[in-house]
């Protein structure tokens, strides 16, 4: 079985906040948890003042999205087709796990996803694990890094996808030599597409 990452940005717009909170808590996310093969879910709210302002993202075999249970849940309640017509931002990704390093933890206070395309998918592929991801794993409280392969949806091709203590740990030396070496430099000059976003914790997926 492949591992993946079921990632959705969205935006409320005219749907509004409490009718959008409201669809996305008790009908569309449960419904994803009731599909064999997706384990667990959770939503998080922006913490870096970009839009779209919320991220839901779900752990799951990968087989599970082309399984009969998930095609039906797929099929759009009249309910869901009225909301989703007012959200301003629905953005679908998928993504193939290619990496994980740290330790497993459930709903953590704050993920960071930075998403890149790049000329060069080997030398980001080395620089992360040779020398990015242990520089930010020295630090207390950045607790995992996953690595993933964009299968489905639009983006850039690759997403790092972090879990974190705080937002203070970016004020850190130790962030700051992470993010500040001559060897990024480099294979930042190869990058051709970034998207860094900043998520704190909003709630669990439950099954309803």
């Amino acid at each position: 079985m492949s591992e993946g990452l079921l990632f959705v940005f969205a935006e409320p717009g005219r749907a509004g906040d409490a009718e959008f909170h409201d669809w996305y808590d008790n009908e569309h996310a449960p419904a994803r948890l009731s599909v064999p093969g997706i384990r667990s879910g959770y939503r998080y709210r922006a913490l870096d003042g970009q839009r779209p302002g919320w991220l839901a993202w779900y752990e799951l075999d990968l087989a599970a999205l082309e399984s009969p249970e998930y095609e039906a849940v797929r099929v759009r309640s009249p309910r869901e087709r009225s909301v989703v017509e007012r959200l301003d931002v629905l953005d679908r990704r998928v993504y193939e796990q290619i990496d994980d390093r740290g330790e497993v933890t459930v709903a953590p206070p704050v993920v960071v996803s930075v998403a890149l395309s790049t000329r060069d998918p080997d030398g980001l592929d080395a620089w992360y694990r040779e020398e990015h991801v242990p520089l930010l794993h020295a630090m207390p409280g950045w607790r995992r890094t996953r690595r993933y392969r964009r299968t489905g949806g639009s983006g850039p091709d690759l997403l790092a996808f972090h879990e974190i203590d705080s937002v203070d740990l970016f004020a850190q030396p130790l962030y700051r030599e992470a993010t500040s070496t001559a060897r990024r430099e480099r294979v930042m000059r190869e990058v051709t597409a970034r998207e860094r976003r900043v998520f704190g914790y909003h709630n669990t997926v439950r099954v309803s």
